[in-house]
């Protein structure tokens, strides 16, 4: 009989995914001490990432450690998945909501002809199931979806479910879990890397995000100096995207990352429904504005009506004033 769940445990260049370890951790909020939650780590020379999953007290953690996972393939990833569901006979399979995952879970549930929802925004037991919650219609409304396939699937949102805090007196069953890829079609053989943000966009707790209001593409330092005093990740919205002011890892909104910052300040962004669908589950959002009717206003917290070369040279003063 189907037990517990199986979390998918996302590494990248030998470091876990932060929105991996809130996964982990929901997974053993959502069945207590009552079932086993077993984390899986696919990769190579992964096996000392064990010790950083090990803190969000997970049963057992399972192990591919093979040259042959060495760079994500849809293909080898989802053998491995599917090896440990069969070792484990799971109820759930978890994982964080990020472009890996929402290659992969569904094309393993596609396998197996099981449930999967992904984005999943809450997460509540009814009976002995658990129902996951997924905003729809660019966040206008939620759809509650009840989990009903022998295993299902579930990919959840960063940075909106709690991560555990360490504790150092757990240990984990460690177990090396043998699989071995036959043929794999299609294998990545060179990476090109863009200049990445220190700040992953989509687990940031802080995010300033710049519009059409910034002028051009030769003023985002006004914005990237707050982001260094605030720790933040650097976001635009999609006009600014597609004028070719910034690279499109930093979009925000429905064609782009979806995100769930503790903090969210838009500055010279209007607010369209379709940065609105990214954004708008931020804890707080401050809108810097010079239009007082612009809608973003509707959906701040705090709203700032001025031009955004005055208020956010003079707001990171400030910032740097108390921080000094």
């Amino acid at each position: 009989m189907a037990s517990g769940i199986l979390v998918f445990v996302e590494q990248r260049n030998g470091a876990i995914r932060k929105a991996s370890m809130e996964a982990l951790s929901e997974a053993r909020r959502q069945v207590g001490g009552k079932e086993p939650v077993v984390a899986l780590i696919v990769g190579e020379n992964v096996k000392a990432l064990s010790a950083v999953a090990n803190k969000c007290k997970p049963d057992k953690i399972l192990v591919v450690d093979n040259a042959q996972f060495a760079q994500y393939s849809t293909e080898g990833y989802a053998a491995a998945l599917s090896t440990a569901i069969k070792m484990l006979d799971p109820r759930y399979v978890f994982a964080a909501n990020t472009s890996m995952s929402k290659d992969l879970l569904p094309r393993v549930a596609a396998r197996l002809d099981a449930a999967c929802v992904t984005d999943a925004a809450e997460l509540k037991v009814v009976g002995d199931k658990i129902q996951a919650v997924h905003p729809m219609y660019s966040g206008k409304t939620r759809g509650t979806f009840e989990l009903k396939s022998q295993v299902s699937f579930v990919t959840l949102r960063p940075n909106v479910f709690a991560l555990t805090e360490c504790e150092n007196g757990h240990h984990a069953e460690i177990v090396d879990l043998p699989v071995s890829v036959d043929k794999i079609r299609a294998k990545v053989t060179e990476t090109h890397t863009a200049t990445e943000q220190k700040i992953e966009l989509s687990e940031a707790s802080i995010i300033v995000s710049g519009g059409r209001g910034i002028k051009g593409p030769e003023n985002w330092g006004v914005l990237q100096n707050l982001c260094s005093v605030l720790g933040a990740a650097l976001g635009a919205s999609r006009a600014v995207v597609d004028s070719g002011w910034i690279d499109h890892q930093h979009q925000v909104g429905q064609t782009g990352k979806v995100v769930s910052p503790q903090l969210y300040i838009a500055c010279g962004i209007s607010g369209a429904i379709q940065h609105l669908a990214g954004m708008s589950s931020s804890k707080v959002i401050v809108a810097i504005n010079k239009d007082p009717e612009a809608p973003i206003f509707k959906h701040a917290t705090y709203g700032i009506v001025g031009d955004v070369f005055e208020v956010v040279p003079k707001l990171t003063e400030e910032l740097k004033k108390q921080n000094a």
